[in-house]
């Protein structure tokens, strides 16, 4: 693990944006279609606001949450949401975009609909990761129903998780899928995050602090 530290958060937004551009660039220049896993939450949206004014060959690229709630996209807490109104607008409106959900009560009914275009984009190009003060990242919770599946060597693509009191079931990347990622960026902004991550990187204990599991290899990016 690498921790690239930023002066501000604007300078943080910033650079880590053209840093993603430029890997995503890279990427193009090796693949025909490249696949780019992001975050929900509120961190990212300021990074994906630059990131889609930045020219390059978007209808060549794949987007992919690494979570997301079982809720509609209309939802107030869907993450797909968010990336329509910040990432997928501008210059990368152009960008394809992977769903994380289909109608359907639970996700397990549709599981395999859902993995199967990933599967066949594998492995991620560029990832972006949050992480959040109980140190989970994607939707890979502490003591969550569905971590330790997450978590195995030989885990599939997407897992079912259901967390504590949560009011709806998520679905999430595994680790061995996020852990394959030709470049792994981590975002994280303050100082309670960045004691969480120091405890996850002294704990190294994936079911305790679940974002252990991804940082061997991540460049975390931090700013107060």
């Amino acid at each position: 693990m690498h921790i690239e530290e930023y002066a501000d958060r604007d300078m943080l937004y910033m650079g880590l944006a053209s840093r993603l551009a430029s890997e995503l660039e890279g990427a193009l220049r090796q693949r025909d279609e490249v696949l780019f896993v992001v975050p929900g939450g509120t961190t990212p949206g300021p990074v994906f606001d630059t990131l889609s004014e930045i020219e390059m060959e978007w209808n060549r690229v794949k987007v992919l949450l690494s979570d997301e709630r079982w809720v509609d996209e209309s939802s107030d807490r869907s993450n797909t949401r968010l990336v329509r109104d910040h990432l997928l607008r501008a210059r990368a409106a152009e960008a394809g975009y992977l769903p994380l959900y289909a109608p359907a009560e639970r996700p397990e009914e549709v599981l395999d609909d859902l993995a199967a275009p990933i599967e066949e984009r594998l492995p991620i190009s560029v990832l972006l990761l949050g992480m959040g003060a109980d140190m989970h990242t994607a939707s890979l919770f502490p003591g969550a129903e569905g971590l330790e599946a997450a978590l195995a060597p030989d885990a599939p693509v997407l897992v079912p998780v259901r967390a504590g009191s949560a009011d709806e079931a998520r679905i999430s990347l595994t680790a061995r899928v996020l852990n394959d990622a030709l470049a792994k960026h981590i975002v994280i902004t303050g100082d309670a995050k960045r004691a969480a991550l120091e405890r996850a990187r002294s704990l190294g204990d994936p079911l305790v602090a679940p974002v252990a599991a991804v940082l061997d290899g991540a460049t975390v990016h931090w700013a107060p």
